[in-house]
C-alpha cells in the first residue's frame, strides 16, 4: 500500500548532521508499546523494553514483570496471552520478508520458565493459541501445522504449499501488502474447526529482484508480483477439522477472479468470509450456514471502488447484531447497525464528518474516533446503537487513539497536536481522566527551550475555486519584510492525509531551522473530507493532484515574503510520483525536486491499490499512459529545474524498475539530472539507510534550493 510509506521510522540507521537531532528528538516522543487489556478489564499489559508487565488501569503502581527472574534472554518482537492467561508466546528475533512478515523464534512462559516451542519448524511465523489454549497453530514454509503444548508434538495441517506456487494460512504479497494480513486463518469459536485461505499463485508473473548483499556474485530473489491488469492469486476458503484432520472447501462463488480478504466466524460459530470483484467495486460479507447454504449479509456497491475493507469494516455486537462502517450511503464514512436475520436496523452516526475507527462496543453503546470536531482532527465519541445520546469523551484540539479494555471499561488514549507530542492517559468510559502513562517531558521541555517552530494551518483557493487543507512552518525569527525559500513536502495518494492536527517531525524540519518555509497541502482525492472529494481522482491519478500541487506552488510564490524562484517540492512513493510529475509539468516552477522511491507508470505497481484507484489497464490505457511521467520526460526544463531521483535496489514494492525507466526516458530526451541508489534497501530504506537518505535530502536542498 503507498498509503503506507508515510511512516518512515529511523529504526537502527546511523543519523549524521542535522537530521542526527531530528532522530534524536523523535526518539524522545515517548510511546506505550503492546497494549494488552486482560480478561478482567482492570488490568493490561504492555511491552516495556524487552519486558512484559502487568498493570492496573484504575491505579497507579509499579506493575508487575510477567517474564520468570531472572528475565530470560529474548529479543521480544511481539507476545500473545493465551486464552486462561496462564501462559505468554513470544516471538523472539524478526526476520523480514516483507513489510509485514517476518519469520521468528518462538518460546512459552508458563509456570515460571521459559519452554522453546515449534522446534522442528524451520521458518515458522504467524503463530497464535488455539481457543482452549491448548496448542497452537503456526505457518512454516506455506505450510499451516498444530502443535500441542502437552505432548510437544506437531501435526501438519496441509501438505501442498510450495515456494511461489501455493500458500496456505498466509497470505501472497499483494494481500499482505494491500490489504494489511499476514495472517489467512481463524479459529471456530470452540477450537474444533479453523478456516484458512489456500493461494495459488502458480500463474502469477515472477517478479526478479536483484540482491548484491556485497557478495561476489549478486543474485536474484524471485517472488510473486502481480502487477495491474496480470493475473492474481486464485483464492479459496477452506475448514479443517483439528481433531480428525479432515479438510472440507467452501464454495466462495464461480468467479475466481476476486479477493477474499478477511475470513472469520461469527460468534455462533459459523464461518463468514468477505468476497470483493476484481474491479473492486461490489463488495459482500458472506456467512456459511449449516448444510452448505450461504447467505450475503452485507452487500454494497459503487460506481467508482468500495473504500478499502479491513478489520473494522463489520463489528460484531452479539449473535445476531453487527455494525458497518461505510461511505456509499451518505458521502461519509458512517456506522450502521444490521441483523444476520433481519438486514438493516438503522444507522448509528450522521453528519458531514467521517467515523474513522471503531474502538469497541459493548452491546448497549459503540465508542468511535471521528473528524466531527474537523477533518485534520480525531476525537472519541460513544453512542448508543439506536443512534442516541452521542457523547464527546476526549477536548482537546488534535489526534487521539484509542485502545480499549476488555467490556470498555477504560481506554488507553494517546494524544498529540501539531505543538503537543505524545501523551498516553488512562481514561474510564465516560473519558474521565484517570492517570498519566507517558507525557513525553523531555521533548516537551526542549522543545519549549529552544522554541522550534511549529505547523500552523491554513486554506485556501486554487485558481480552479477549490479549497485545499494546508500547513507551513516558519523558520525562527521569520520576517514577513524577508523573502524565504520554499518546500513543498507532499504525499497526495488517493484517501491519504498529510495535514493532521498531530505532533510529527522529520528531515524537513531541520529545513526550517535553516531559514526555509515548509509547506504541505492535501490536493484532491486525499481523505476525510467525504467520497466525493476523495474519488475526483479516480481513473487519472495524476492528473487533479498535479494541478493542485502546481496551484500550491503558484499560490505561496504570490507571497510577499516568498521567493518565486526558490521553490522545491519532495516526495516518497506516491509522492515521489507526485514530485516527478511536478517538476516535469512545472515548466521551471520548482527550482528543485526530489523524488523518493516513485512510481513512474502505474502499470508497474500491483494489482490490488493501482486497480481500486485506475480500473483495469484493459479498460482504462488513458489513465495509466497518459499520466505516467516517463511519457513526458522531455518537458523536463533542465537549465531550471534540478531534480534528484532516490530508490532502493531492493524496493519489492516500488521496483526499482519505476527509476530505471524513468532515467532511461530522461537519457533519451537528453536531460540532465541527479540521482541515489541505496544497494539492498527496501521501500523505506531500511535496513540501514533511513537517516542517511534524509541528510542527502538536507544536504541536496540546501545545496540546489
Amino acid at each position: 500500500m503507498l498509503g503506507a510509506a508515510l511512516l518512515f521510522t529511523a529504526g537502527h540507521a546511523r543519523a549524521e548532521g542535522e537530521y542526527a537531532e531530528i532522530a534524536r528528538l523523535k526518539g524522545l516522543n515517548q510511546t506505550v508499546r503492546g497494549i494488552r487489556s486482560m480478561n478482567d478489564g482492570e488490568h493490561y499489559t504492555v511491552l516495556a523494553g524487552n519486558d512484559i508487565r502487568r498493570y492496573a488501569y484504575a491505579t497507579e503502581g509499579p506493575g508487575e514483570s510477567l517474564l520468570p527472574s531472572p528475565t530470560p534472554n529474548l529479543a521480544i518482537s511481539d507476545y500473545t496471552l493465551s486464552p486462561d492467561e496462564r501462559s505468554i508466546l513470544i516471538a523472539s528475533g524478526r526476520h523480514p520478508i516483507y513489510r509485514h512478515s517476518y519469520t521468528t523464534s518462538y518460546s512459552l512462559i508458563r509456570d515460571g520458565r521459559v519452554i522453546p516451542v515449534l522446534r522442528d519448524a524451520e521458518a515458522p511465523r504467524d503463530a497464535s493459541f488455539s481457543p482452549d489454549g491448548r496448542s497452537i497453530v503456526y505457518s512454516d514454509r506455506n505450510d499451516l501445522y498444530v502443535y500441542d503444548i502437552e505432548t510437544q508434538r506437531t501435526r501438519r495441517i496441509t501438505d501442498d504449499g510450495v515456494w511461489n506456487e501455493v500458500i496456505n494460512g498466509t497470505t501472497d504479497w499483494v494481500y499482505e501488502e494491500e490489504f494489511g494480513i499476514t495472517r489467512a486463518y481463524a479459529f471456530s469459536p470452540d477450537g474444533q474447526k479453523l478456516a484458512y485461505l489456500r493461494f495459488d499463485e502458480s500463474q502469477v508473473p515472477l517478479m526478479e529482484m536483484m540482491r548484491f548483499d556485497g557478495k561476489l556474485y549478486n543474485r536474484a530473489y524471485s517472488f510473486k508480483y502481480p502487477k495491474a491488469g496480470e493475473a492474481n492469486s486464485v483464492v479459496q476458503l477452506w475448514i479443517a477439522d483439528l481433531a480428525t484432520g479432515a479438510k472440507s472447501r467452501i464454495d466462495t462463488g464461480t468467479e475466481t477472479d476476486q479477493y477474499i480478504p478477511r475470513i472469520g466466524w461469527t460468534p455462533d460459530g459459523r464461518p463468514w468470509y468477505y468476497r470483493l470483484n476484481r474491479r473492486q467495486n461490489t463488495f459482500e460479507m458472506v456467512v456459511c450456514e449449516p448444510h452448505g447454504a450461504q447467505r450475503t449479509v452485507y452487500e454494497e456497491r459503487s460506481q467508482q471502488y468500495v473504500e478499502r475493507v479491513d478489520d473494522r469494516t463489520v463489528t460484531f455486537v452479539d449473535r445476531d447484531r453487527f455494525l458497518v462502517r461505510q461511505e456509499s450511503h451518505t458521502g461519509y464514512m458512517h456506522l450502521y447497525l444490521y441483523s444476520l436475520r433481519r438486514g438493516l436496523l438503522g444507522q448509528v452516526t450522521k453528519g458531514a464528518w467521517e467515523v474513522t475507527d471503531v474502538v469497541g462496543t459493548d452491546g448497549k453503546r459503540v465508542w468511535y474516533l471521528s473528524t466531527e470536531t474537523s477533518p485534520l482532527r480525531r476525537n472519541l465519541y460513544s453512542v448508543r446503537l439506536d443512534g442516541k445520546d452521542k457523547q464527546r469523551l476526549t477536548q482537546r484540539d488534535g489526534y487521539y487513539t484509542a485502545a480499549p479494555s476488555k467490556g470498555m471499561k477504560y481506554f488507553i488514549t494517546t494524544f498529540s497536536n501539531a505543538a503537543t507530542p505524545n501523551l498516553t492517559e488512562v481514561r474510564d468510559a465516560a473519558g474521565q481522566w484517570l492517570r498519566t502513562l507517558a507525557d513525553s517531558r523531555e521533548l516537551r521541555a526542549e522543545l519549549m527551550a529552544t522554541d522550534r517552530p511549529v505547523k500552523e494551518f491554513f486554506t485556501f483557493v486554487t485558481e480552479r475555486g477549490d479549497t485545499l487543507n494546508a500547513y507551513r512552518i516558519l523558520p525562527r525569527g521569520f520576517d514577513p519584510a524577508k523573502r524565504y525559500p520554499v518546500l513543498l513536502t507532499q504525499y497526495s495518494g488517493p484517501g491519504s492525509q498529510q495535514v493532521a492536527d498531530r505532533w510529527s517531525m522529520d528531515w524537513e524540519d531541520a529545513l526550517a531551522e535553516k531559514g526555509y518555509i515548509v509547506v504541505c497541502a492535501d490536493g484532491r482525492g486525499t481523505g476525510f473530507r467525504g467520497e466525493k472529494f476523495k474519488k475526483l481522482t479516480y481513473g487519472r491519478l495524476g492528473a487533479l493532484e498535479v494541478e493542485d500541487q502546481l496551484s500550491t506552488a503558484r499560490y505561496m510564490a504570490a507571497q510577499p515574503w516568498v521567493d518565486p524562484d526558490r521553490i522545491g517540492i519532495y516526495g516518497w512513493s506516491y509522492g515521489g510520483f507526485m514530485a516527478l510529475s511536478c517538476a516535469l509539468k512545472g515548466h521551471g516552477l520548482f527550482r528543485m525536486a526530489i523524488a523518493v522511491a516513485p512510481v513512474t507508470s502505474w502499470r508497474y505497481y500491483d494489482t490490488i491499490y493501482t486497480e481500486i484507484y485506475n480500473n483495469l489497464p484493459q479498460f482504462n490505457a488513458e489513465g495509466y499512459d497518459k499520466y505516467s511521467p516517463i511519457h513526458f520526460a522531455q518537458m523536463l526544463d533542465d537549465k531550471k529545474t534540478r531534480l534528484l531521483i532516490i530508490h532502493g535496489t531492493a524496493d519489492d514494492n516500488v521496483h526499482f524498475q519505476n527509476t530505471v525507466e524513468m532515467t532511461r526516458a530522461l537519457n533519451r530526451a537528453g536531460k540532465q539530472y541527479d540521482m541515489m541508489v541505496y544497494p539492498d534497501q527496501n521501500h523505506s530504506m531500511l535496513p540501514d539507510a533511513t537517516g542517511h537518505v534524509r541528510q542527502k535530502m538536507i544536504d541536496y536542498t540546501l545545496e540546489h534550493l
